[in-house]
């Protein structure tokens, strides 16, 4: 039974309630979310001309994994406007496929700089009105494996500190051009090395090599620390915290996916009032 005690902190409930939902813009008129990156963005290889593409087109675990853009779609605190450039597989600059070899064959995958301007083409109005806030750009396979250097696997070899600072250098370019455009790019820490079942991925393919944990935590440094220095005005999160693998020791397995859509949404909920007080 309801009495003036309990009625009043529901009807202050209510009111509040109310009064925020008229400050707040419906869904349906939210700006869209960019975002761009490689498998942990989007689930499915890209095709190439004539139909051909990597390991035929397959889709991450056979289309039963949550990539990030689908996880962020289905956030409750997000409008589900989404428009998502990633390619599986995808490295910062645009490279052959080298995987099974020994020769190369492309015309390959798509960069983060093309990645980028087809995202911004898509929310780009005929008057040259942008209607997106914000950018998501998740690392991609730089350094990772042998097949991500667009030159035969066996020519390949870790990278070098010099490899390292140009792949950051597109990082920092398409961050610069977001920002340029009114769009706040949004980066994350890597996963932990030791989170990954490296040696599960190397066994599934066969390769001949993967990437070594000190090699990987130096890159993983390298990047947000030069991201923190020369795009400040982008927000910075640990989305991968908590990171648990699927089966093949690598992607993101359902819950840690959702965690990661959740700290996005969060974060941009955050930024929003901050900088519309």
């Amino acid at each position: 039974m309801f009495t003036s005690q309990t009625i009043k902190p529901l009807l202050l409930g209510l009111s509040l309630s109310f009064t925020s939902n008229l400050h707040a813009a419906p869904k349906s008129e939210e700006a869209p979310l960019l975002l761009i990156g490689a498998s942990f963005a989007n689930a499915k290889m890209p095709y190439f001309d004539n139909l051909q593409a990597p390991l035929n087109g397959i889709a991450i675990n056979s289309g039963r994994y949550l990539s990030l853009g689908n996880a962020l779609i289905r956030e409750p605190r997000l409008s589900g406007h989404l428009i998502n450039e990633g390619q599986a597989g995808a490295t910062t600059f645009d490279r052959l496929t080298c995987f099974p070899g020994p020769e190369c064959v492309g015309p390959g995958w798509e960069g983060y700089e093309k990645q980028f301007t087809k995202a911004l083409s898509r929310v780009t109005s005929f008057s040259g009105e942008i209607s997106a806030r914000y950018i998501v750009i998740i690392r991609g396979n730089d350094c990772n494996h042998p097949d991500a250097f667009g030159i035969p696997m066996s020519e390949t070899s870790e990278c070098t500190l010099e490899q390292m600072h140009t792949y950051i250098d597109t990082f920092v370019n398409v961050a610069n051009r977001a920002l340029a455009a009114g769009i706040t790019p949004i980066f994350s820490k890597a996963p932990d090395y030791d989170a990954i079942d490296w040696e599960t991925l190397r066994q599934r393919f066969n390769w001949p090599w993967i990437i070594s944990k000190d090699n990987y935590d130096t890159f993983s440094e390298l990047r947000l620390n030069r991201l923190k220095n020369e795009v400040p005005d982008a927000i910075f999160l640990d989305i991968w915290r908590g990171f648990e693998p699927m089966d093949d020791g690598l992607h993101p397995n359902r819950k840690t996916m959702q965690r990661a859509a959740k700290r996005i949404a969060k974060a941009i909920k955050k930024h929003r009032k901050q900088t519309t007080e």
